[in-house]
């Protein structure tokens, strides 16, 4: 008998209709024979009603009491799902997070994660129960609920798939796999079979929405092979696996992610002097305002011109800080555009193929598209481009590298 650890999310539980189809679908998989953890989201929309009501009451809610208030959407769908498993005759039992005991430090709306006493839910599972487990959702030390954050359910069932030495970690959700590039934008796009960790937390960083990253830092540390699959319709999904060495000779791209989320704050003619790349990020950095790609060029007068990309949502922030820096360092001017996008071609074939970062500049000169910005890594190529020209480059490179699914099945990370 395989253990499964599976997670189904807000969506996948929106309605009571749907709750009975994820038990349906959770009752094949025991008479099949499998030990299951199923780890629940609240149910679509219900998190942000919590949330506004917090805030009718209270301008600035205190974080803990925050934590106390939204744990109760997840504990709802528990034991909704519950109930619809065991009236089609499958013992299941609800859990929170405090009785799992999903220990946390206790950074009220962002824990993490420290231990899981597991010991009851192997007990349970031995006595052949499903066991149903709030996600997104833990306790600290002094017994105060916490909760995880983005991507909290996510990382509670990957936690606990490690925890238990599952089998497998399936992620349900209204896709049903990993593909080359968003299907929405590429009609061409291809579902990949397998996918490396490191692979998709470059995915996942670059723009791509299957995954939360923390889920898969999770997974790729604890050696927990991840799964994408769709709740409602049955496939294969995506695997998320180890890298291995037959990897190397696989070719070369992954996928491409793509990013609108991003915007430019460009300084001109700053002192090429020691210290100048501190002097302008330290104090953005010090905002908690992250920081993306940059680049730095010197001219010939001696100065330097110093360009960063943050999340477009601190944009205006971070122009406000640079501002004040520029005139203390004397610089000629201060820009900023979020008009922008950022594409990374992702994969780890590009360690021993050569030739990756030239045919996707090529590829994008020929359709008329300046590059603003590049970066990289042992896996990725990213380039900053018009947000105007995001559809062109995204499809221009999804063909040039044979990822339609017309191109031949050997274009597939496997």
């Amino acid at each position: 008998m395989s253990l499964l650890v599976q997670k189904f999310g807000g969506t996948s539980v929106g309605t009571v209709e749907k709750i009975e189809q994820v038990a349906d679908k959770v009752a094949r998989f025991r008479r099949d024979g499998h030990g299951l953890v199923v780890v629940v989201s609240a149910m679509a929309g219900e998190t942000n009603r919590l949330i506004g009501l917090a805030h009718e009451v209270q301008d600035q809610p205190l974080p803990r009491e925050m934590d106390v208030l939204v744990s109760t959407g997840e504990q709802v769908s528990t034991a909704l799902l519950a109930m619809a498993l065991n009236k089609r005759g499958v013992k299941a039992k609800s859990y929170n997070g405090s009785q799992v005991r999903i220990l946390t430090d206790d950074a009220h709306t962002k824990a993490r994660i420290r231990d899981i006493d597991d010991a009851r839910l192997h007990a349970d599972i031995e006595a052949g129960y499903v066991l149903v487990v709030a996600g997104f959702q833990g306790v600290d030390e002094h017994g105060n609920i916490t909760t995880l954050g983005r991507g909290g359910s996510d990382t509670t069932a990957v936690a606990l798939a490690a925890a238990l030495k599952a089998d497998e970690c399936q992620i349900y959700t209204d896709v049903d796999g990993v593909y080359t590039t968003d299907p929405r934008m590429v009609d061409g796009a291809k579902r990949l079979d397998t996918i490396t960790f490191e692979e998709m937390l470059e995915m996942a960083s670059m723009g791509s929405k299957v995954l939360q990253i923390r889920a898969v830092e999770f997974a790729g540390k604890y050696s927990v092979p991840l799964r994408v699959l769709h709740s409602f319709e049955d496939g294969p999904g995506t695997l998320i696996r180890l890298e291995e060495e037959s990897d190397m000779e696989n070719p070369t791209i992954a996928g491409i992610a793509f990013n609108r989320d991003e915007a430019k704050i460009t300084v001109l003619g700053v002192p090429d002097t020691p210290g100048v790349a501190y002097r302008i990020l330290g104090p953005v950095g010090e905002a908690n305002i992250e920081v993306d790609v940059i680049v730095q060029n010197v001219s010939e007068d001696g100065s330097t011109d110093f360009t960063f990309t943050v999340h477009r949502s601190e944009m205006d922030r971070a122009e406000a800080i640079i501002r004040q820096v520029a005139g203390e360092l004397g610089a000629r001017q201060v820009t900023a555009d979020n008009k922008i996008a950022k594409i990374s071609l992702v994969g780890v074939g590009m360690r021993s193929h050569a030739g990756v970062a030239s045919q996707m500049f090529k590829t994008l000169s020929e359709v008329g598209i300046n590059i603003q910005m590049i970066s990289t890594s042992e896996i990725k190529i990213s380039v900053i481009i018009d947000e105007k020209f995001i559809e062109l480059a995204v499809r221009s490179l999804h063909s040039a590298f044979g990822l339609d699914q017309e191109s031949s099945a050997s274009a597939e990370v496997s």
